[in-house]
């Protein structure tokens, strides 16, 4: 049997705590030896709830939208393709020679964190490459020249 001081608004009680092994607890007025039997509390099963999801005030968008790619690059003279934003080329994907066709991935040029590709605007033969793999671009930069 242990004893403690408890103090609970100015007052001070002194209580006795005796430690029970097995789950019997005594009743406090009763003898140690006999006891009231501690059991959980049994909750009743929880019940399915239905909550109503309020309909989108926007209808969804068609699934089969055509995806229009914009031009992103412009020619600064007869197949020379330029950077449309500032960023840092992540990848290179032609070399001098090679054959290309038109919406073709030339190249990629990573700016804020994204990928962005560079396709050829039109079929092709790729006369000269002017950026190199980690090689950084402001806009209007050129980056490839493409003959017809």
């Amino acid at each position: 049997m242990r004893r403690f001081r408890i103090k609970v608004d100015d007052k001070v009680f002194e209580v006795e705590v005796e430690e029970i092994l097995g789950g019997d607890v005594p009743s406090g007025n009763e003898s140690p030896s006999t006891g009231v039997r501690a059991n959980p509390a049994t909750l009743p099963p929880a019940q399915p709830v239905r909550v109503p999801v309020p309909r989108p005030s926007v209808p969804p968008a068609k699934k089969d939208v055509p995806v229009e790619t914009a031009r992103v690059s412009s020619p600064a003279g007869p197949g020379v393709m330029k950077a449309p934003i500032p960023g840092s080329v992540s990848e290179v994907k032609v070399k001098p020679g090679e054959a290309v066709k038109r919406g073709q991935v030339l190249l990629l040029l990573e700016a804020m964190k994204m990928q962005n590709e560079i396709m050829a605007p039109s079929d092709g033969v790729v006369e000269e490459v002017y950026v190199s793999q980690g090689q950084t671009v402001n806009t209007g930069d050129p980056l490839l020249k493409i003959s017809s």
